[in-house]
């Protein structure tokens, strides 16, 4: 008998046809012997609607009661999916994030686990009940349900997994796995069988939107065991797995793409110790990521214009901390620009084979794709371009790394040339 946590996203349970869908499936893993643990998301666009209606009544809402409005969707989602299975004859019962024994900590909408009791949960499965848990929210050390962030279902099932020492947590999706680039960009997009922890988290932070980057950051750290599947077929999906030596034959794995990125720029900053340092502290202060930064020193070499990206939902708190921290770095301006796109190639073969950042590079020259940051580690090279190049620039990259094959030709590794790599200045 295996412990199984699935994991079931908006697509997968949008209305009343895919919660029996959805039932049905658990139904035969549970009939194959398995206990299950079952995370849902809202149904559907629940929580965009949600968050449209809020804004109805208030454009600037108080982020505790977002996380309660915003919490709901979860609640009922595991309410209809218990009755679904209550009417397939399965035992069920549905939990929300804090009676499942998640406790959060950090500020509201962006919420950490920082503990998992499933207690409750060992009750149900000692009962042969199949437990539903609302993906997303936990509770806080002020009894507030805290939301987890966009994606944050998928935390919630990496951390039951290895809270429970489950045997596998598989997200149901509504595609049948991980492919080389977007299919509704690409067509020719290849799924992956399998895929290292590594290369699945740079591909998630770059906007890859199969998994949450953190609940891959989490299960590389513990090594749970995932697998992406489809929800609407029975075929084998792509497991994220820890890297063998056979995946660095493949210089890149895939290509994403993230366009809900914006870029501020300070400009003439004072070239001087601690400026980076004061800017940075009040982005982490104000719970803001920062990606990818460059420092480009002006010629009379006294003053250097800084520039770096942020997510667009954190863009108008970002210019807030900036134009408070201006006057203290002694800027003269801010500037920001919130239609650029973060393109991105992985692969751990990248650390074997060189050349691979002037292919990228003079392969988006050719297509007139003008690079306006860039920004390397091991196993990635991201650049900064135009939104409205970013499809282009997937597909340029696809096709220039023949990602619809399953491995680089002898021809593209004689294309791999000239070294160019550098670390990557990234913080959080």
């Amino acid at each position: 008998m295996a412990l199984v946590v699935q994991k079931y996203g908006g697509s997968s349970v949008a209305d009343a046809a895919c919660m029996i869908n959805v039932a049905e499936r658990i139904r035969r893993t549970r009939e194959r012997g398995d206990q299950v643990v079952v995370v849902v998301s809202a149904m559907g666009d629940a929580t965009d609607d949600l968050i449209e209606l809020a804004k109805q009544v208030n454009p600037d809402p108080d982020p505790r009661e977002m996380d309660m409005l915003l919490a709901t969707g979860e609640q009922v989602s595991i309410a209809i999916l218990t009755m679904a299975l209550h009417r397939l004859g399965v035992p069920a019962i549905s939990l929300t994030g804090p009676q499942a024994g998640i406790f959060a900590e950090g500020i509201h909408l962006k919420g950490r686990i920082r503990d998992v009791r499933p207690e409750r949960i060992w009750r149900a499965l000692r009962e042969n009940k199949v437990v539903i848990v609302a993906g997303f929210q936990g509770l806080d050390s002020s009894d507030d349900i805290v939301t987890l962030g966009r994606g944050g279902s998928d935390m919630t099932a990496v951390a039951l997994a290895w809270a429970l020492k489950a045997d596998c947590c598989q997200f149901y999706k509504d595609v049948p796995g991980v492919f080389t680039a977007d299919p509704r960009i690409v067509p020719e997009a290849r799924k992956l069988d399998s895929i290292s922890y590594d290369e699945m988290l740079e591909l998630a932070s770059m906007g890859a939107a199969v998994l949450q980057s953190r609940a891959v950051e989490f299960a590389s750290a513990y090594r749970v065991p995932l697998e992406v599947l489809s929800s609407f077929e029975d075929r084998p999906g792509t497991r994220v797995c820890e890297e063998t030596p056979d995946m660095e034959k493949i210089i890149v794995r895939g290509v994403a793409a993230d366009t809900q990125q914006a870029k501020i720029t300070l400009m003439e900053v004072p070239d001087r110790p601690g400026i980076a340092a004061a800017i940075f502290t009040a982005m982490a202060n104000a719970g803001i990521n920062v990606d990818m930064i460059v420092l480009n020193v002006r010629a009379q070499g006294q003053r250097a214009d800084l520039s770096f990206t942020v997510p667009v939902t954190d863009l108008k708190t970002a210019l807030k901390v900036v134009g408070e921290v201006v006057p203290e770095v002694a800027s003269t301006g801010v500037t920001h620009d919130a239609d650029i796109a973060l393109v991105s190639i992985v692969g751990v073969g990248m650390r074997s084979h060189s050349g691979v950042a002037a292919r990228m590079f003079s392969a988006l020259a050719r297509h007139g794709i003008d690079i306006q940051m860039i920004s390397t580690s091991e196993i990635k090279i991201s650049v900064v371009i135009a939104k409205s190049q970013a499809a282009e620039a997937v597909r340029v990259l696809h096709r220039e790394f023949e990602l619809d094959r399953e491995s680089a030709t002898p021809r593209a590794r004689r294309r791999a040339a000239s070294p160019a790599r550098s670390r990557a200045r990234r913080t959080r």
